[in-house]
């Protein structure tokens, strides 16, 4: 099948006339019909730094892709990507910029608003297809709610054009992805996914070191941002060398957070389609940040409904900006709860250097110095509140939606 697959593609170059839906990663299916423009969309798998978890794996069968945003499941026009068999994807292994791909389907050309990321489900031959093994605990399974099981969703606007290849990234953010249920030791799949166009084989990344005698890389987050959102996040792996990859081209504050360390933000970092972006080169300009005591802010997030399904971020206001998102994580599922050990000295911050000049990195002048924003969102709302670690830890907070 995958033979004929590529065969099809080839002959979609050549004459703009194939069936629907003929996939790549060993077979395709859908539609039906005649192709008479045709474009090619790749599609690849990536993910975000993780926490707490020594593996996250899922098991893909297939991936959807529809142009209609209100196509159910069962409706046709839609075409598949097919993975055959079906393939277990420890998400933690695709991190500092690696990408896991997952095939080509030939498309008629048009804009497509939905992409759907099917699962195989966990059952009595594969009890642990989708599952998650805490850190110092042993496998187990990760479910899957019954609104999950024929796709996760993603909206999309992804145009094919003519006799072209269009290439995404689907960004699986574990972190964000797996809710605790409290102490019962079970854990349910709430997906947090995004994609983002590949359109360079050496841009879009921004590269260098953090130092390793600062940093434990297994603690240690470095992300891109902008407006206080996380676009790409990553560990470094264990001579420190972070990648940052796919990234659109624009400008992004890159924020580096470990424990037992204040928070580091490099500002106006750009990102290119043509070339890497290089903070440093080697471990021997690794970048540092000074220890810090701390601290525990904790809080309680009540949502009315079972399981309790919030995202935590935990934000550093710098004086006169940026606003960056330093941690983050679902609240637990069961009890709604939150916790995060943050720094109490002042943060510091450099501005970009091009072509790898010394980062100065500097004292932020706000006071108190261990202050911060927790915000939850939760069904489409948000809310926030600020606390002071500086001293010691924090009252505890509550959030209560709607």
């Amino acid at each position: 099948m995958a033979l004929l697959a590529r065969l099809m593609n080839i002959a979609a170059l050549a004459t703009a006339a194939l069936l629907v839906g003929c996939g790549g990663g060993g077979g395709g299916g859908g539609g039906g019909g005649v192709i008479t423009d045709a474009g090619t969309l790749k599609l690849a798998l990536t993910d975000a730094a993780a926490c707490g978890y020594a593996s996250i794996n899922v098991t893909v069968q297939k991936v959807r892709v529809h142009q209609s945003a209100t196509a159910a499941d069962a409706d046709p026009g839609w075409s598949e990507v097919i993975l055959s068999p079906a393939q277990r994807i420890d998400l933690l292994a695709l991190t500092n910029g690696t990408v896991l791909e997952l095939g080509t389907v030939t498309l008629p050309v048009g804009t497509y608003q939905q992409l759907s990321l099917v699962l195989a489900a966990n059952d009595a031959t594969t009890p642990l297809a989708n599952a998650v093994t805490p850190i110092g605990l042993t496998e187990r399974a990760l479910g899957m709610p019954a609104n999950l099981q024929a796709g996760l969703k993603i909206p999309v606007s992804i145009t094919i054009t003519k006799d072209q290849i269009t290439d995404y990234v689907v960004d699986f953010d574990a972190c964000n992805s797996v809710l605790r249920l409290g102490l019962t030791g079970n854990y349910d799949l709430s997906p947090k996914l995004s994609v983002v166009r590949r359109v360079s084989a050496t841009g879009q990344r921004i590269t260098g070191f953090v130092s390793t005698t600062s940093f434990d890389p297994a603690t240690t987050r470095i992300s891109a941002q902008t407006g206080g959102a996380i676009v790409r996040a990553t560990n470094p792996d264990s001579t420190g060398r972070f990648v940052l990859y796919p990234l659109a081209a624009g400008t992004y504050d890159v924020v580096i957070s470990g424990l037992g360390r204040v928070p580091a933000v490099i500002t106006g970092v750009p990102a290119s389609d043509s070339a890497s972006t290089d903070l440093n080169s080697s471990a021997a300009t690794a970048i540092d940040a000074p220890v810090s005591a701390t601290h525990t802010a904790t809080g309680t997030v009540t949502t009315g409904t079972t399981p309790v399904d919030a995202r935590v971020t935990v934000l550093k206001n710098y004086t006169g900006g940026p606003s960056v998102v330093i941690a983050g994580a679902p609240a637990d599922a069961t009890t709604g709860g939150l916790a995060y050990t943050l720094p109490t000295s002042a943060a510091v911050r450099a501005p970009f250097v091009a072509n790898n000049g010394a980062l100065t990195f500097t004292n932020d002048p706000a006071a108190p110095t261990g202050q911060y924003t927790i915000a939850v969102a939760a069904g489409g709302t948000s809310k926030s509140a600020v606390v002071d670690v500086t001293g010691a830890d924090s009252a505890p907070v509550t959030f209560t939606f709607p």
